[in-house]
C-alpha cells in the first residue's frame, strides 16, 4: 500500500501529459514525451477535463480482495523461510498443495492447490517444478559418453535418408 498522498509513477505521467498538453504540444508528441500511447493520453486529458486533478489519480484495482491481510501475508512468508521439514513434512520442497495446508492450518483459510501461485507470485516467490535426477547419477560418467560413446552413435548427415536407408 502506498501513502494516501503520494502520487504513484503512473499518476506522475499523466500529470505531466497534462502540463505539455496545456503547453500546446499535441497528442502524438505529449504520448512520445511520456512514453505511452496517443490513446492513453486522450484518456487522460479527457479525465482531466471531466474531474480534474481527481480524474488523474490511480484507482483501486478491480477484482476480489485477497483473503489474506497484509499482515497475515508476511506471517506466510516468515512460515514458508522455516522450509516444509518444519512442518512435518518428508521433504524440503513446497508445493502449492502443502502451502494450502499450511494456509489452512495456520489462518484458516482455505485456497485450492491450483490458484496458489497467484499469490506466491505476488509474494515474490516462483513456482518452480523440480527436476527429477537419480540419485546414482555419475556426472563425470555422463560427460565421458557424451564425448566418446555419442558420437559414434549419433547419425551423420551423409547416412540419413527420409526412407530410413542408407545411401
Amino acid at each position: 500500500m502506498r501513502p494516501s498522498g503520494s502520487p504513484t509513477q503512473l499518476e506522475k505521467r499523466r500529470r505531466r501529459a497534462i502540463q505539455l498538453l496545456e503547453k500546446g504540444m499535441n497528442l502524438s508528441a505529449v504520448a512520445q514525451q511520456v512514453g505511452s500511447s496517443v490513446s492513453s493520453v486522450f484518456r487522460w486529458q479527457q479525465a482531466f477535463q471531466k474531474e480534474g486533478e481527481k480524474g488523474l489519480n490511480c484507482r483501486a484495482s478491480p477484482g476480489r480482495p485477497s483473503r489474506l491481510s497484509e499482515q497475515e501475508k508476511k506471517q506466510l512468508v516468515s512460515l514458508l523461510l522455516k522450509g516444509p521439514l518444519a512442518f512435518g513434512y518428508s521433504t524440503d520442497l513446497w508445493t502449492t498443495r502443502r502451502v494450502a495446508e499450511l494456509i489452512h492450518k495456520s489462518f484458516g483459510i482455505h485456497y485450492h492447490p491450483n490458484h496458489l501461485w497467484r499469490l506466491l507470485m505476488g509474494l515474490g516467490w516462483s513456482c518452480q517444478r523440480p527436476e527429477r535426477r537419480a540419485q546414482e547419477r555419475n556426472e563425470e560418467e555422463i560427460e565421458r559418453w557424451k564425448k566418446k560413446r555419442w558420437p559414434v552413435i549419433k547419425k551423420s548427415h551423409r547416412t540419413w535418408s527420409p526412407s530410413g536407408l542408407s545411401r
